[in-house]
C-alpha cells in the first residue's frame, strides 16, 4: 500500500517554459522535476511571482485529474493535468501549464492552496505577458474556462450562458449524469 503523502511547509514551485520543466522544492531543496507543456508562442504562459489560490479535484476533461488554479492577474490560469499526453514538453496552451496526470496528482497532495509560483521569463517567448501581482495584467487569452456551479444551475442553462452546446460540455465534462450537477462542482467550459 502506497502511503499518503501529507502538505509539506516550505513548498516552493518554480516553471522554467524555456525547458518545459517544472520544479518542485521545500526550504530550497529540489524534491523533483516534472516535464510541462506550456503556452504556445503566440499565447505563452505568463511570467512573475503568483501563488496556488484553489484545488479542484477531478475536474475532467482538458483539464484531467487535478486543477491548481493561479492568480495570474487577466485570466483563469493553472496547473493541471490534461487528457492528451503527447502535448506535455510542448508549447502547446493558451497559458495553462499541463502535466501527466500522475505527475499533476503526486504534486497535488504535496502542496496547498497560498503555495507560492514562479514563473520564469524566457527573452522572445514571455516578455510581454510578465505580470506582476496586482498590476491588472493583460494576460493571453485561455484554452478553456472553469466554471465553479451555483445553487440552481442546470447544464442546459450552462450551455446557453456560455454559447456552447450540451453535448460539448457532456464530452468536455465526461459527465455521467448531465440531469445532476453539484454546488461547488468545476465544470470545464470548452473554447
Amino acid at each position: 500500500m502506497k502511503p499518503i503523502p501529507v502538505y509539506r511547509a516550505g513548498a516552493e514551485i518554480t516553471i522554467d517554459p524555456a525547458t518545459r520543466q517544472l520544479s518542485f522544492y521545500v526550504d530550497d531543496q529540489l524534491q523533483k522535476n516534472y516535464p510541462v507543456g506550456v503556452g504556445k508562442y503566440a499565447t505563452p504562459t505568463p511570467a512573475g511571482d503568483f501563488k496556488i489560490i484553489n484545488k479542484v479535484t477531478n475536474p475532467g476533461g482538458v483539464l484531467g485529474t487535478r486543477w491548481m488554479g493561479l492568480n495570474i492577474p487577466g485570466g483563469n490560469y493553472g496547473i493541471h493535468g490534461n487528457n492528451n499526453p503527447s502535448s506535455i514538453g510542448k508549447f502547446v496552451s493558451l497559458g495553462c501549464i499541463r502535466m501527466h496526470n500522475a505527475s499533476v496528482e503526486e504534486l497535488f497532495t504535496q502542496i496547498s492552496v497560498g503555495t507560492p509560483v514562479r514563473i520564469l521569463a524566457v527573452p522572445g517567448y514571455n516578455q510581454k505577458a510578465v505580470v506582476s501581482p496586482g498590476s491588472g495584467g493583460e494576460g493571453p487569452p485561455l484554452d478553456h474556462t472553469v466554471y465553479y456551479v451555483r445553487p440552481g444551475d442546470t447544464l442546459w442553462k450552462l450551455a446557453q450562458q456560455f454559447n456552447v452546446t450540451v453535448d460539448a460540455l457532456i464530452s468536455a465534462n465526461n459527465l455521467l449524469d448531465p440531469d445532476h450537477l453539484s454546488v461547488g462542482q468545476a465544470i470545464t467550459i470548452p473554447t
